[in-house]
């Protein structure tokens, strides 16, 4: 799990310090987790963390921390948040000679090191995973796997905080979902369609109009000998598209149900379908 403290990174060097956002935030240390409170502090926090280590101006911070509702000496309030998190981050790393949070002409700016923030973790496994060779599914699969198993909530929990937050709470959960893409099909290529028809269904469920999660689940279906259910989800995806865009399936997802329809070999092998299914 991610939160397990002293484990080393790339480097061998061993974490002292964790920040976990794919969820609740949480900030754990080798003593157990460290309390953040109060909704400024904890927006403070959450803003400087989905940054990843880049500055960001104070009034960035500001409009993030109060909104429309910025106090009449914001320069000394944000300061005054600021010297209160650095004594925090102080308090939970004494033997630290320098303080993770500086203050540079650009802004503020939270150092964080490779291993110690799970969104970043989890979204360079995501990329990992774009360019990996086809070779080992199984490996994809378990990597993968083992990232989603990060997630443990909605980003920041019940607490998505300012509009920077909330856009890297979108971006964050798009990483989510292409993860999701391609574990389904690793899963695939295994010939483990069977078992990840429930899987499957609610992500489709989940998200309606993201039609790579149909393409998936009709192929799944149609590998299990259930092709009139196949058929059905196209059906039913054709016509949530219709009534809530005013657009038709993609060429891909065409593609697959004429596949179907048409008993294409390619659609029980070991290679996915959509990439034996792409035109000529």
């Amino acid at each position: 799990m991610f939160s397990r403290l002293r484990r080393p990174n790339a480097k061998g060097e061993h974490v002292m310090l964790s920040f976990s956002i794919l969820g609740a935030l949480q900030i754990r240390t080798a003593l157990g987790p460290a309390e953040i409170s109060g909704d400024l502090q904890r927006t403070l926090v959450q803003t400087l963390l989905v940054n990843e280590g880049r500055s960001i101006s104070g009034e960035s911070l500001v409009e993030e921390m109060w909104g429309e509702s910025v106090p009449d000496n914001q320069a000394n309030a944000l300061q005054a948040h600021v010297s209160r998190l650095r004594r925090k981050l102080k308090g939970l790393e004494p033997d630290r000679a320098t303080s993770r949070l500086t203050i540079h002409p650009s802004g503020y700016r939270l150092m964080i090191g490779e291993g110690e923030l799970d969104a970043a973790e989890f979204t360079k496994t995501v990329r990992l995973a774009e360019v990996a060779t086809a070779g080992d599914p199984a490996a994809t699969a378990r990597m993968l796997g083992e990232a989603l198993a990060m997630w443990r909530g909605p980003v920041f929990g019940d607490f998505p905080g300012g509009t920077l937050c909330q856009l890297a709470c979108g971006r964050y959960e798009e990483h989510r979902m292409r993860a999701m893409e391609l574990l389904f099909d690793a899963e695939l290529r295994l010939g483990h369609h069977a078992a990840i028809l429930a899987e499957l269904h609610d992500a489709h469920t989940d998200h309606p109009l993201r039609e790579r999660f149909c393409e998936q689940l009709m192929i799944a279906l149609y590998r299990s000998g259930r092709q009139a259910d196949a058929l059905n989800v196209y059906r039913r995806m054709w016509q949530h598209l219709s009534d809530e865009l005013g657009i038709e399936p993609s060429p891909a997802l065409r593609r697959v149900e004429n596949a179907i329809l048409s008993h294409d070999p390619a659609l029980v092998g070991d290679i996915p379908a959509r990439v034996v299914l792409q035109p000529a």
